[in-house]
């Protein structure tokens, strides 16, 4: 068995302060995707610095946004009245994550620092044009991903909160995995009163993206039959077990399709 030591940080700053003595240490928020793989041997840190007790668990309204605190689990951000009421596609997106398990530890802020490929909230940031808030500084959507399972947040840095802009209308679909429930194809759409945004997850070679000629014709025309006869080219996209990058792409226009019908519901 490896020796690994373990922190219960007091607050944020706490915690940067550990994980800046350590010598290769990690930060343990929900644990859904850092527990297994220190099962599986694939990582060995010498530390652990639970984030759990340091105050990062909370939603708030912050008029055009919400605000939602880094270890805020999924089945709360799901059953929130708030989030139900300001974007109700968040919510729902939150209550299809995994399982009853996975949704009862796993947070969002977990979730965009492992930056998964086929992680549902990826979507939502970058559809939402979404901010993520540090100790240090604020990072735009569109800044933040860099690569699958890579981010721009720099070494020791943690997330506090993330804030959601409030579309005028939005709705995620995903084609899961059957067993792990991850997206196989994901899709967020989200209209605004300057334009859609599309951001689609567990399809392209880089993680999570943007749909630019989707969004174009959604600008254009904000209806199914608008992409009824689009085809989304397969470039760039995964192929493994589970799907070619072929299907993936057929998928992400049928998702993108029944998510604009979702937005009208």
């Amino acid at each position: 068995m490896y020796s690994t030591k373990y922190v219960k940080a007091k607050d944020i700053h706490d915690a940067a302060t550990i994980m800046a003595s350590a010598e290769d240490g990690k930060f343990l928020a929900g644990g859904m995707t850092l527990i297994p793989t220190l099962k599986q041997r694939l990582a060995n840190p010498d530390c652990l610095v639970d984030l759990s007790a340091c105050g990062l668990s909370a939603i708030d309204d912050d008029d055009n946004a919400i605000r939602i605190g880094a270890m805020t689990r999924h089945v709360d951000v799901a059953e929130s009245a708030l989030v139900q009421k300001a974007i109700p596609a968040v919510a729902d997106l939150a209550g299809h994550i995994g399982d009853r398990q996975v949704r009862n530890c796993g947070t969002i802020g977990g979730s965009l620092a492992n930056n998964d490929p086929a992680a549902c909230y990826p979507a939502a940031l970058l559809a939402l044009g979404g901010t993520v808030h540090t100790q240090n500084r604020s990072i735009t959507a569109e800044d933040y991903f860099d690569g699958m399972f890579e981010t721009t947040l720099e070494e020791g840095e943690i997330i506090r909160e993330v804030s959601l802009p409030k579309p005028e209308k939005a709705a995620y679909v995903k084609f899961p995995n059957p067993a792990s429930r991850y997206a196989m194809v994901g899709v967020f759409v989200a209209k605004f009163a300057d334009g859609v945004r599309v951001a689609v997850t567990g399809a392209g070679e880089d993680g999570v993206f943007r749909a630019s000629n989707l969004e174009a014709a959604l600008d254009a025309n904000f209806s199914a039959d608008a992409i009824a006869d689009g085809t989304v080219s397969a470039d760039g996209l995964m192929s493994d077990i589970h799907a070619s990058a072929e299907y993936r792409a057929h998928l992400i226009g049928e998702m993108t399709r029944r998510a604009v019908t979702a937005c009208g519901r």
